[in-house]
């Protein structure tokens, strides 16, 4: 049975370095939402007369969000119907908020959660000021809204729960806090991999 693991949270959480290092050990199929969608969006973007770095204004999730996450699905959904182990990472939100989309989204390629597994480790930090010095230490021009709208921005920080039908073992909430990511790593590997 494939894997279908999310890796979710709030942007300098470390989800994409964990989930790097998961699907590197494990020969998984790695798919990261920002990668897929950067061509895309830096387009559309710079078509609107607008930054095409943006990556949190309003206009650039109108514009951009929902192409992100479907381009990222079709990808990740090819994979599985494949038998690929398959790590995602990004936000998901309002995805994760909505009980039945997973298995709406399984549903496409005849697939239900009783022949996936489907997994989420949701990667947060302890609190708002080590978010912003993981942030400010990345210097990415992605980040560029994030810090200059810092205020408007931590909303998005708010450790949110998984609403999808999943047993409790199938979804760890990890603090990736420490200075040592060998620590969130091996709780990842142990949750995702157990």
């Amino acid at each position: 049975m494939s894997k279908l693991i999310f890796f979710l949270g709030g942007a300098g959480s470390g989800k994409t370095t964990l989930a790097k290092a998961l699907s590197r050990k494990h020969k998984a199929a790695f798919l990261d939402m920002d990668i897929l969608l950067r061509p895309a969006a830096e387009a559309i973007m710079t078509l609107q007369g607008l930054d095409p770095s943006d990556r949190d204004s309003p206009e650039y999730k109108r514009l951009c969000r929902d192409l992100g996450y479907r381009i990222t699905m079709d990808a990740a959904l090819d994979n599985v119907q494949l038998g690929i182990d398959t790590v995602v990472v990004g936000p998901f939100t309002k995805e994760i908020g909505t009980p039945d989309w997973i298995e709406q989204e399984l549903a496409q390629i005849g697939r239900s959660l009783d022949d996936t597994d489907v997994r989420v480790a949701y990667i947060y930090l302890a609190n708002e000021a080590l978010y912003r010095e993981r942030i400010t230490a990345r210097q990415s021009q992605l980040d560029e809204w994030k810090l200059e709208n810092w205020d408007a921005f931590t909303a998005s920080l708010a450790r949110k729960q998984v609403a999808w039908p999943l047993p409790a073992s199938a979804v760890a909430y990890i603090d990736n806090s420490d200075e040592n990511p060998d620590i969130a790593f091996a709780e990842v590997e142990q949750r995702m991999y157990e």
